[in-house]
């Protein structure tokens, strides 16, 4: 993939949330090679988060590494003023970390799976940019979420609470955008489609992804580093100054709404 330079994202510092693999691991690297400074946030994949901190290292960026359980919110607000300390401010964060923590039919499910999936992928949200805004206010800057396709097809097999979780992310960046925008500070999402990450390897059988990928007019699943422009383009004022509220779709075609 070819790397394109965004100057003005030069210098700048970010924490990105669930950042030791997949999609958050590629948008390290990333904006790392933009010459951004990283927060590189983890929970339980510290190897995995040191090789993605030691690659941005090497290439002569700056990384700092970061661990939270992004479902609690007093440890995912430490996480956010750790990578503002490590830099000296906090210029953007994008709020990735998520996950589905089980399929569970809604007939099955109970009040403490509904508590994990909503204060992973929804809860998670608000305390980390809660934590972001009063840095952000400082100079300006931008919040990106990630949110899903599942946000607007309602899941399937199992994860429809997940799909309902990430609905709530998109319209949190819609309303965080309206909030926010007077202090000049941007908010967008990416939505990813089916993306050939360990989210899958987890949570979705061969079968699974096969029948998935059979709905994608591009024949294939997408790759986190398929992934990375939308991300960037929305974090650089030059590219997408007069772009909030918006989700960007990444899926190959799969949903066009």
């Amino acid at each position: 993939m070819t790397q394109l330079t965004i100057p003005d994202l030069a210098g700048k510092a970010v924490l990105i949330t669930g950042a030791s693999t997949g999609i958050g691991a590629a948008l390290a690297k990333a904006f790392g090679a933009q010459g951004a400074s990283v927060g590189v946030h983890y929970n339980s994949s510290k190897d995995a988060a040191e090789a993605v901190a030691k690659a941005i290292i090497d290439s002569g960026g700056k990384a700092v590494l970061i661990r939270a359980d992004a479902s609690k919110s007093a440890e995912i607000a430490r996480a956010v003023e750790e990578t503002a300390s490590a830099f000296g401010r906090l210029d953007g964060l994008i709020n990735n970390a998520g996950g589905m923590v089980g399929r569970m039919a809604y007939a099955e499910m109970d009040d403490d799976y509904y508590d994990r999936v909503m204060d992973l992928n929804g809860r998670s949200v608000i305390a980390a940019s809660r934590a972001a805004i009063p840095h952000l206010k400082r100079q300006g800057g931008f919040i990106i979420n990630t949110t899903s396709i599942a946000a607007r097809n309602g899941a399937s097999n199992g994860a429809g609470l997940y799909g309902s979780s990430k609905a709530l992310v998109s319209n949190i960046t819609r309303g965080m955008a309206k909030e926010l925008i007077g202090f000049n500070i941007r908010v967008n999402a990416v939505a990813p489609g089916v993306i050939d990450t360990p989210f899958h390897e987890r949570y979705s059988t061969e079968a699974q992804m096969k029948a998935n990928v059979a709905t994608i007019p591009q024949g294939r699943a997408g790759t986190a580093e398929e992934c990375v422009g939308a991300y960037l383009f929305l974090a650089s004022p030059n590219l997408s100054g007069y772009i909030i509220g918006q989700v960007i779709e990444v899926n190959g075609g799969q949903l066009m709404p």
